[in-house]
Parts: C-alpha cells; structure tokens; sequence
C-alpha cells in the first residue's frame, strides 16, 4: 500500500466548459485549500454561472479519492486551476451584409483532492 502523505493526489478534470477562464478562476479561487465537506457550501451559495461545472467537478474528484482507498471525510481541495480552452469561432451578421467574427471562450477546471495531514 503506497503512502497517502506522498501522494500528488487525486484529480478530476472538467474540459471545454463553454465559459472563459478568468470567469471561472474566481470560483476556483474561493474553494482552493478548503475542506471537502466546506467546498460544496461555497459554491453553492456563489451567484456565478461557472459554480455549476465547478460544483460537478468536486465530488468527482473526491469520488475517484474514495476509489483509491481515501475517506471523503479527511479530504481537502489541494488544488483547484483552470487554463485556457479552444475558442469556437462565430459569424454575427451586420449592417450591409457583413459579418464581424465572435470569439466564444472555453476552459478547462483540474480539482485535485488530497488527503489531510494530522
């Protein structure tokens, strides 16, 4: 059995969720180094649209944790990033038949769950 203390820890990765990733840092921000049992409770009383793929993302972590022999009651959210994703590109018509391009942001959230040290 490999030691719980020296572990990365567990991660659970949420990909081209369709908002940019500086709406979605601030969510993360605010769950980072928080208890398991806390994180759900902040996100959901956040008023942003990203909390919600954010607040799928937590218990699958902490899900794929229990996998691996970890209790849900002694975990944490070690780390919690988002990067960039593939922007999808749109037309949005115009006066006199032009078309102006629309850029539509995507992102990437890892959550990773580690295991608490006494």
């Amino acid at each position: 059995m490999k030691n719980e203390s020296s572990s990365p820890g567990v991660r659970a990765l949420a990909r081209c969720i369709g908002i940019s990733a500086g709406k979605t840092h601030r969510v993360v921000d605010q769950i980072r180094y928080r208890p398991y049992e806390q994180a759900p409770m902040i996100l959901e009383s956040m008023p942003y649209r990203a909390c919600d793929p954010v607040l799928r993302s937590v218990p699958s972590a902490a899900a794929n944790a229990s996998r691996s022999g970890l209790s849900k009651a002694e975990l944490f959210v070690g780390g919690a990033e988002t990067s960039k994703g593939t922007s999808y590109k749109r037309l949005r018509p115009r006066a006199q038949g032009r078309a102006y391009p629309i850029r539509k942001h995507t992102c990437h959230v890892t959550i990773v769950v580690r295991h608490k040290h006494a």
